[in-house]
């Protein structure tokens, strides 16, 4: 019995590594459309959403098969409801870099009002951090949860560097309100999934110690 528990385990948590592989890819290439207004590329990842809504699904039918059938205890508990959580996260990050591909589509290779320079620092940092946090949770690494937990402090900075620069431009010229607006969103959206990568950390350890805090402070 606990043979079959820790395989089901060990092949649940490749399906939440290979979702988290798919969604880091999503926001990728959803900054990268917006980047170089390339609408195909934006559609491609509105179009891969539903992929992540289905494994979204069969990781959770998974989840409850495990508990059903095998009745895991004490940390095998708590690393079954992690797994639950964790795939949350990540298909609301998922959600939003659907939105910043939306963008690109209805700005539909309309000219950009500066550079984007700050907004893709945010996507690499997104991306690094909830590869990290997936890494962690693989490998029961409470300290490399932590350690990708503390960075949500660099994304806040690039966020506010980004918020600052746009509205500045807003008030000096207010041709460029509507783009500007679809940026903003697009950084917000950029740091709530560095949020959501900082809930992976702390999921990871609260399946490690059994306590649940909010470090996103």
């Amino acid at each position: 019995m606990r043979s079959t528990l820790e395989t089901q385990l060990k092949d649940l948590n490749r399906e939440v590594l290979r979702m988290g592989q798919l969604v880091s890819d999503m926001v990728e290439k959803a900054v990268r459309s917006l980047a170089q207004q390339d609408l195909a590329l934006a559609q491609q990842v509105i179009d891969s959403d539903d992929e992540i809504d289905r494994l979204l699904i069969a990781i959770e039918m998974r989840c409850l098969q495990v508990m059903a059938l095998q009745q895991p205890m004490a940390r095998d508990l708590r690393a079954v409801g992690t797994s639950l959580k964790v795939v949350t996260d990540l298909e609301r990050v998922a959600d939003h870099a659907t939105d910043i591909a939306e963008v690109t589509l209805r700005l539909n290779g309309e000219p950009l009002i500066k550079p984007l320079i700050d907004i893709p620092r945010m996507a690499s940092l997104a991306q690094e951090m909830v590869r990290d946090a997936l890494e962690a949770f693989v490998q029961q690494d409470e300290a490399a949860a932590r350690a990708m937990i503390a960075r949500d402090h660099e994304m806040d900075g690039l966020y506010k560097a980004v918020f600052d620069e746009l509205v500045e431009m807003m008030e000096q010229n207010p041709q460029v309100v509507r783009q500007a607006t679809y940026l903003l969103h697009v950084a917000g959206w950029l740091e709530r999934i560095g949020d959501h990568a900082t809930n992976l950390g702390e999921w990871t350890i609260y399946q490690l110690t059994g306590e649940l805090s909010d470090l996103n402070t």
